[in-house]
């Protein structure tokens, strides 16, 4: 049976502490350079480091997205990035560039790497060809229906990431120019200014018939699940921590079978595009999966929604059980044991005193020790070993209560460094000079052809205009274009 996980975007602190405290498995964000979200705060390497032991010591996974194309003279500062996340222990990484994934995969053999949707392989051929190649997940394209969605499953052992709510683009994942064409700013160098959401027309249309509404398949998520998606995750690493908490406890209530409209009444309300659509998983596509942000939208998130989100992430939640052993003996440090799981930590404070009126009983250093509130604990156990007639300051066993949950944490957190194998500049030698330039040409229907085909060596024909291109080109080379995105009929 798969096991779901909720993947939750975050761009900042704040929109990790919404995530992890509203019930995330795992998160997901990324560095300064080199992810599809260059434009948002991001996190610099200290921030970076924060952010994964904050998230480990709460058994929170962690998946950095290195998804931007790559330059030649960016492989060396991209791989640098690598080598800082093998030593932070970052759980996975997100990569969209082919020819960095095998860097990364000689570099850094240990450390985990998800396909990017932007990569756009939407067969399960292609999938399992990334699998060869070293990748342990596939994010799927926002665009596959349900039914894809499972031929895919049924035909791959990878494991699959399917968006679950969150922006749609108008354009095939990872396949869109139109950003960098209109202004220069590539969506897959992570710089899309969204020029879809422009009020662009076509005849019969709403006026802006390029912004699509956003994908929302939380009251579906069972039946996403089903299709093969092991991890459910959420868009929206440039939206406000109060999206995040909304988007992760509706998915979680949604998951667990519980209703709870204030909370789906408060996502709607925080961001939409005129309400959701479900539009490419049902398979019905058209004129209801288009919408903007109106003023509506924008003023629907009073203060008194946003207050409400806020209660939902703003106290540290107790999510790991600690067994504390105190011992308090005549003549000797006190020394206080803190345990959760197989990590352990001890303290030590002063030597006890003998009590003049009224002795330390066990039961007020249990109620000391059981007063975890503000961090990630609750006290499941506590064994006191105490002499008679001692007594130490209550605040002393405050103290070391604190120390030994801070230390505690601070082991929870850490996690063993990945190798990374040092990468050496490999230098070019110069390539000769061109001196006789070829030209190839492509059309894509046959009566585009001219007659006089003199001065082009090669002609790129869409693959099913083959066989009519075959006699109009004929003494020419002649090469076959593949679909840009194949859904549902690679067997065609």
């Amino acid at each position: 049976m798969l096991q779901h996980e909720i993947l939750a975007p975050c761009g900042s602190m704040e929109s990790i502490y919404a995530a992890v405290r509203c019930g995330a498995d795992a998160v997901y964000f990324g560095a300064k350079n080199f992810n599809a979200r260059r434009n948002g705060e991001n996190f610099d390497d200290s921030q970076l480091l924060q952010a994964i032991r904050y998230c480990h010591a709460r058994g929170v996974k962690v998946h950095i997205t290195l998804n931007t194309l790559i330059g030649d003279d960016e492989i060396e500062d991209a791989l640098d990035e690598v080598k800082l996340l093998c030593k932070y222990g970052a759980d996975a990484i997100i990569v969209q560039d082919i020819g960095l994934s095998s860097l990364i995969r000689k570099h850094a053999p240990q450390l985990e790497m998800h396909a990017s949707t932007q990569m756009s392989v939407q067969t399960a051929a292609g999938i399992n060809l990334l699998m060869e190649l070293g990748f342990s997940t596939a994010v799927l394209p926002r665009e596959l229906t349900k039914r894809e969605i499972e031929k895919i499953s049924r035909s791959t052992d990878m494991r699959l990431e399917a968006f679950v709510h969150g922006a749609l683009c108008m354009s095939v994942s990872g396949q869109c120019y139109l950003s960098a064409f209109i202004g220069s700013r590539s969506g897959n160098r992570g710089l899309c200014a969204q020029p879809c959401r422009l009020p662009f027309s076509a005849k019969g249309g709403t006026g802006n018939d390029l912004s699509l509404k956003d994908l929302s398949l939380i009251e579906k998520a069972d039946e996403l699940c089903a299709s093969g998606a092991s991890l459910l995750k959420i868009e929206g690493r440039m939206k406000r921590p109060e999206y995040v908490a909304a988007a992760v406890t509706s998915l979680r209530n949604s998951l667990d079978g519980r209703t709870d409209k204030r909370t789906s009444d408060a996502l709607s309300a925080v961001f939409s595009r005129s309400g959701f659509t479900s539009g490419y998983f049902d398979n019905k596509r058209g004129r209801n999966m288009f919408g903007i942000r109106t003023k509506d939208d924008v003023v629907s998130a009073d203060k008194s929604t946003l207050k409400f989100l806020q209660s939902l992430f703003e106290k540290e939640k107790p999510v790991a059980g600690v067994d504390f052993t105190i011992r308090i003996t005549d003549g000797q440090p006190v020394t206080l044991t803190a345990e959760s799981g197989e990590k352990s930590v001890s303290v030590t404070g002063g030597v006890p005193q003998k009590a003049i009126r009224i002795p330390l009983s066990e039961e007020a250093v249990k109620d000391q020790l059981s007063k975890c509130g503000g961090t990630m604990f609750f006290a499941e156990s506590i064994a006191v070993f105490l002499d008679k007639g001692l007594s130490v300051p209550l605040s002393e066993l405050n103290g070391l209560r604190r120390s030994a949950l801070s230390a505690l944490e601070e082991k929870l957190s850490a996690k063993e460094e990945l190798p990374f194998i040092p990468y050496v500049v490999q230098k070019r030698e110069n390539r000769a000079a061109v001196t006789h330039p070829s030209v190839v040409a492509r059309f894509s229907e046959a009566k585009q052809i001219p007659e006089d085909l003199s001065g082009i060596s090669a002609v790129i024909a869409p693959l099913e205009m083959i066989n009519d291109f075959k006699e109009i080109t004929a003494g020419k080379k002649l090469i076959a274009e593949i679909p840009r995105g194949i859904f549902h009929n690679e067997d065609e």
